[in-house]
């Protein structure tokens, strides 16, 4: 009798024992917790920091020619807004001021309005997204909103915190890959898709580097508003953490939300943002055209994007550029 009330003993202790670890490593509704970032308790760029002094100077030596790709959009009136979000440039006045002086100067100004950092050619910034969670949201490297999330700004997790991105570039062109024109809405992006058009264009992915997806979608920008917001072709989760592994600093696309709408899961809405800027810090810059560099063929460039340095802002907008 003792050797079983003995193994009854070690059982419970084991169960006991599988219990406190359970307890030490609480599950949330996107995996285990993410936190602290590999960059500490306190980082609040995630992956920006792997921008490194090398990588630019890598970067910079990837420049043969010289010639420049604008990658953004216009910013105008009419052009696709996600849900309720609104853009309106107005010129109060022209002119705005003046005449002054015996030189009669005058001048104009513009008002602007709108979620500046959430419309158009847009970065998404890792205050941008987050996960609800015991009755507070938390976000990158686990900082709660409760604490940070103010009506006047972020105060963690701003864009201003982000810096200047000047790495590697990659064009990831999976229309060419399949030889459409676009992906079809809804359609997801799978690791044989990456793969396939990384090695179709003899390219490949490494740390630090800048991943832009080309769907075929973003050609209805501006010519049929209605079917480009409608939903998209994009990534899936599987191609998202087959990224995350490479330890890339940020994935864009010619799309308005990157990854595939609608979703894989119809219960985990936009997972894949998640993934990527909650628990990994990889940006994520939407709403790009991408068409020139593929008919170029361009492959491999020198990437270069300023985010304005807009405190406490979510997200940022902006023209991004590649220079081959």
């Amino acid at each position: 009798m003792r050797p079983r009330k003995h193994r009854f003993v070690l059982l419970y202790l084991l169960a006991f024992a599988g219990l406190a670890f359970s307890a030490q490593e609480p599950q949330t509704p996107i995996g285990p917790v993410w936190w602290p970032s590999p960059w500490g308790a306190k980082d609040e760029r995630g992956a920006a920091n792997r921008l490194t002094a090398e990588r630019v100077k890598s970067a910079a030596s990837l420049i043969r020619d010289g010639k420049i790709y604008q990658l953004g959009r216009l910013y105008e009136h009419g052009m696709p807004l996600p849900g309720k979000r609104h853009f309106s440039l107005t010129i109060p006045g022209s002119p705005t001021g003046g005449p002054v002086g015996k030189n009669k100067v005058v001048h104009h100004d513009e008002l602007v309005s709108g979620e500046l950092g959430q419309v158009g050619t847009q970065l998404d910034g890792l205050g941008h997204i987050g996960v609800r969670m015991g009755g507070d949201d938390y976000f990158y490297n686990g900082f709660r909103r409760s604490e940070f999330g103010k009506p006047y700004g972020l105060e963690k997790l701003g864009i201003e915190n982000v810096g200047v991105f000047f790495t590697r570039g990659v064009l990831v062109d999976v229309a060419g890959f399949k030889g459409v024109q676009a992906m079809k809405i809804g359609e997801v992006i799978t690791v044989a898709d990456v793969e396939g058009a990384l090695k179709k264009q003899g390219t490949k992915i490494g740390e630090g580097d800048v991943v832009l997806f080309r769907t075929g979608h973003g050609q209805l920008w501006m010519k049929n508003n209605e079917l480009y917001g409608k939903g998209e072709p994009g990534l899936g989760m599987a191609a998202a953490q087959w990224l995350c592994d490479r330890k890339i600093v940020m994935v864009g696309s010619d799309t308005w939300a990157t990854e595939v709408v609608p979703h894989e899961n119809p219960d985990r809405p936009f997972e894949v943002h998640q993934l990527l800027l909650v628990r990994h810090g990889i940006y994520n810059l939407e709403n790009l055209d991408l068409e020139e560099l593929a008919r170029d063929r361009v492959y491999e460039f020198a990437f270069v994007f300023a985010p304005l340095r807009l405190k406490g802002a979510s997200g940022s907008p902006g023209t991004p550029i590649a220079v081959r």
